[in-house]
Order: structure tokens, then C-alpha cells, then sequence
């Protein structure tokens, strides 16, 4: 709890508009959060407890859960009765996608993990792109998406998805294209020129969403775009 609030202090002093500032938290872990004198200006709340804690005390503007199986999100966000302003985020399975969500909520997918099975195939990656796109439903991304352009990982033996991929097969949706090429490009190159050429209104759009992608490094997507030439030196 120490180094990731920190961290998130350097972050919040360093202001880069690329990231959210946000700092993630699970349930289980806001007593220790409540001891420590630094308190981050935005908090995201991960379920990982049996009951949702009680967090008036501190500035949650958004409320992460896995999707109960044989319940819709319009039923979890009855249950849950979470406070004005605090937004759900109810994560799915990318091939189990529903289009039953309210507008004070949105969904969250898993792009990645420890383990090689824990990554969705481009295609249904892509499906639930096209899903979201269709019915305006916001979401956000975890896990997985450790570097901005896809690659493969010879630890588990898997191609990892990137982050500009992601963002630019949202954009593609938006657009009436498929997905799928932009989400297995390796190309470098053409990945780069593709996002100099997003229209404005379509980034307005994919910002609307795309939320946001949670990230265990802050650092390293920065490095990423700077690298790029997608940032400038002094955005960072």
C-alpha cells in the first residue's frame, strides 16, 4: 500500500493527461488505505469481499464486481444501491457479453492474466467491441495489456494484447469496420499512422466508450506512446 500510493502521489504531481489518476483498491484493503496519511483524489473500488463495504468516507466515483452468472446487470445495479455519482462497472466474459445495461453503469473486460487461457481470442475481443459499440455501452479494460502495441509473451506462450490496439479497434468500430485487424496488427508502423488519422468526432466517441484500462504500471504506457511519437516530451 506504501509504494502504490506513492506512486500514485508522483503521478498526481507529474499531472500526465494520459492517465486517470485513479487509484485502484480492493474492498478488502480500504481498512489499511484509512491508515495511511496520503489519500488519492480518485478511487476505484474492486469487489473483492462478499459484502459491499461502506466507503463514504473517501472519494469512490466508481465501483468494480464480477457479473454473478444468471444475473443481468440491471438486477446487480438494483442490488447494490450504490451512491449518486458512483458508477458500476460489472465485468464480463468477452464471449458472454449482454447488452442489458443501464446507463448508470457499464461493463468491464478482462484482457489478460497469469495464465495463457486467461487472454480472449482477437475475435471475441473484437465482438464485444462491436457490442458495446452498438448498443453505447461504456467499458473499461484490465489485465494484460502491458505494452501499447501486441505482442507475444514467450513466459506463457501467448500473444498479449496492446493498448493502441485496443483503442484503435474501438475507433474502427466506430467507424463500421472490423475490429479484428487492428486488434492483431503487429505493425508497428501502420498502428502509428492510424492513430494520426482518428478523426475527431470518432476519439470523442471511442473516449465515451472506452473509459479507461487499468494498467499495474503507470510508467511504462507512457514510455510506450513517448516512444511512439504518440506523446510529447513535455506531456510527460
Amino acid at each position: 500500500m506504501d509504494e502504490a500510493l506513492a506512486r500514485n502521489r508522483r503521478d498526481l504531481e507529474r499531472g500526465s493527461p494520459v492517465l486517470t489518476h485513479r487509484f485502484l483498491c480492493p474492498a478488502s484493503r480500504l481498512d489499511r488505505l484509512r491508515a495511511m496519511d496520503y489519500r488519492p483524489r480518485r478511487i476505484g473500488l474492486i469487489i473483492d469481499t462478499s459484502e459491499l463495504p461502506d466507503f463514504a468516507d473517501l472519494p469512490v466515483d466508481y465501483v468494480e464486481i464480477r457479473l454473478p452468472a444468471d444475473t443481468s446487470v440491471s438486477e446487480l445495479v438494483a442490488r447494490l444501491r450504490l451512491p449518486d455519482g458512483v458508477r458500476l462497472f460489472a465485468e464480463v466474459l468477452p464471449r458472454k457479453m449482454s447488452a442489458d445495461v443501464p446507463p448508470e453503469a457499464a461493463l468491464k473486460v478482462r484482457c489478460g492474466g497469469t495464465t495463457a487461457d486467461a487472454f480472449p481470442a482477437v475475435e471475441q475481443l473484437a465482438q464485444f467491441i462491436r457490442s458495446c459499440v452498438e448498443n453505447d455501452i461504456a467499458f473499461k479494460a484490465t489485465a494484460g495489456l502491458h505494452h501499447a502495441v501486441r505482442h507475444f509473451d514467450p513466459s506463457l506462450g501467448v500473444d498479449r494484447h496492446g493498448f493502441l490496439n485496443l483503442l484503435l479497434a474501438v475507433c474502427e468500430a466506430v467507424e463500421g469496420r472490423d475490429p479484428v485487424p487492428v486488434l492483431r496488427s503487429t505493425d508497428v508502423g501502420n498502428l502509428v499512422r492510424l492513430a494520426g488519422t482518428v478523426r475527431e468526432e470518432t476519439a470523442e466517441r471511442a473516449r465515451h466508450l472506452l473509459v479507461s484500462y487499468g494498467s499495474c504500471s503507470t510508467s511504462r504506457p507512457l514510455e510506450d506512446l513517448r516512444a511512439l511519437g504518440l506523446i510529447e516530451e513535455e506531456d510527460m
